[in-house]
């Protein structure tokens, strides 16, 4: 399919401007301009019934955390968030109206992840962080207006690896129990000459040359990529994970680890659905403003999990 036209209008103005790539300028500026970029690529976020901070206990520290609460009756299903961003940039304001949509739409409680971020620090504290905040809001998920029975992972990207992660790590541990892994367009190898990455190398937002680098960020020892808790396709064995919900795009360089993770997780006998999305290009689920068509993945996703929170806990 051909590229949506509105991201190829949205794409000629980015190169009009000149931007240059990520591993060209100090991390610092790489930041503030994904920061600033956010509300103009997202748009008006809705409102929910309650957003609240807390500092959720870690290895390193309290994590920053946000907890998005819709207008519906307790105990709700609760979602634990990671946003995308190569684990280098991205924060809780750049997928705010991400989670405020998630929230609205499924509903549910969204607790959204200001995990460690690299090169400051690297593999595996955002992992580690992930895995922290997803076991403390089990743990405490009745505080939170939870149900203990209801609970989720999801993410975006580098997101979407913690979450798969995560998954990986509540299987090996025997708890949580979830009953979800969303997954839109994650990290799930490290693989640079997959088609994919051939097809989609640059021109499209995303390039081959940003994930080269956004993984030199984080695991710099390229031995080190092919532990499960950085490439969760390397992972040896995948059965008795949490059911799963792929979402990959057309135009990103991951759409074949994306899609391989989904068939993986299939022939493994986890429940796993995988929507893709011809003309559209990684990072979309940030961009209504851009494209009508991010609607898309934000409304899919709430879909996937209402059908998980509605389904039968696994045995």
């Amino acid at each position: 399919m051909d590229l949506d036209p509105d991201i190829r209008t949205y794409l000629d103005q980015m190169a009009a401007e000149g931007a240059s790539p990520v591993y060209e300028v100090p991390v610092e500026e790489t930041r503030r301009v994904v920061e600033a970029r956010a509300p103009l690529m997202f748009g008006p976020v809705e409102d929910v019934a309650a957003v609240r901070e807390l500092g959720v206990p870690g290895p390193a520290g309290a994590i920053r955390t946000r907890v998005y609460t819709p207008v519906a009756s307790p105990p709700l299903p609760t979602l634990v968030y990671f946003h995308g961003g190569g684990w280098v940039t991205g924060s809780l304001d750049t997928h705010d109206g991400v989670c405020r949509a998630l929230a609205n739409r499924t509903p549910c409680l969204v607790v959204s992840v200001d995990y460690r971020m690299a090169p400051e620090h690297r593999f595996p504290a955002a992992a580690d962080d992930a895995w922290a905040v997803t076991a403390w809001s089990a743990d405490h998920i009745r505080e939170l207006g939870g149900d203990p029975s209801r609970l989720a992972v999801g993410g975006d990207s580098a997101g979407g690896n913690l979450a798969a992660v995560v998954a990986l790590r509540a299987r090996h541990a025997g708890a949580p129990r979830l009953r979800l892994q969303l997954l839109i367009y994650p990290v799930t190898d490290h693989d640079f000459r997959a088609p994919s990455y051939e097809r989609n190398a640059t021109g499209y937002a995303l390039t081959r040359d940003a994930m080269r680098w956004y993984w030199d960020q984080y695991v710099p020892v390229v031995a080190h990529r092919n532990n499960p808790d950085a490439s969760p396709l390397r992972a040896g064995d995948l059965r008795g994970l949490a059911p799963a919900a792929v979402l990959t795009c057309e135009y990103d360089p991951l759409l074949d680890e994306g899609a391989s993770y989904a068939c993986r997780l299939t022939e493994a006998g986890v429940p796993t659905s995988h929507r893709h999305y011809a003309g559209l290009i990684h990072g979309v689920v940030r961009m209504p403003r851009i494209t009508p068509r991010a609607w898309e993945l934000i409304d899919d996703s709430a879909r996937a999990l209402r059908e998980a929170f509605q389904t039968s806990v696994r045995r």
